[in-house]
């Protein structure tokens, strides 16, 4: 039950993955304030175990900071089951990641989605589709699982897109990236509360 679990996977949780977690839950906040975390519960993991306990790739929490958000206490972790058991949804950077899942942890398949695949069939969902909202954990709740259901029978109707890895880029490509996983999540938050769209989501 509530909140919504969302997963964000990448290759090595530095970078791409710790950027998504981060910017859901901020996008979040900033539509319900300081209860997000009973609604949304916003996490990442890798799919490799280099950086197990490491913080979040320098360049990424720059971009993170910029946005409004904060990398402070990120710490990597490598893949677990119980993670894989506890999302309501998992977003991966590339369909690498999606095949990694299928073959170690084929439970969670059907909630397991491109992240700009999932925002980009979200954006194509009306309201009148979802359960009724009324910014209620349960609602959210409720909101988020039957998205996911649609998401799920609706896959071969968008292209499905990867996030490239910033890892040792230029910054103008960690911005690049930051800008694809916000609009990627913007869908997403508002498909969960019933608005039309999230403000300040950056555009540029």
């Amino acid at each position: 039950m509530p909140p919504f679990a969302v997963l964000h996977v990448c290759m090595g949780n530095t970078c791409r993955s710790p950027m998504a977690e981060r910017l859901l839950a901020l996008r979040v906040a900033q539509q319900v304030g300081r209860s997000a975390e009973d609604l949304v519960l916003s996490s990442s993991c890798a799919i490799g175990s280099w950086h197990v306990g490491q913080g979040m790739n320098t360049p990424a929490a720059h971009e993170l900071r910029s946005r409004g958000g904060s990398a402070d206490g990120f710490r990597s972790r490598h893949m677990a089951t119980e993670h894989i058991e506890t999302a309501d949804l998992i977003l991966t950077a590339t369909g690498e990641q999606v095949e990694y899942i299928a073959n170690e942890h084929p439970q969670g398949l059907a909630r397991t989605f491109l992240v700009r695949h999932f925002g980009a069939i979200a954006a194509r969902v009306t309201d009148d589709e979802l359960p009724a909202g009324d910014g209620s954990a349960r609602a959210v709740y409720e909101r988020g699982r039957a998205l996911v259901a649609l998401a799920d029978k609706r896959r071969d109707t968008v292209v499905a897109e990867r996030l490239e890895d910033p890892w040792g880029e230029a910054p103008e490509f960690f911005t690049r990236v930051a800008d694809e996983i916000d609009v990627a999540l913007e869908p997403l938050v508002a498909r969960l509360f019933g608005t039309g769209s999230v403000s300040e989501v950056v555009s540029r």
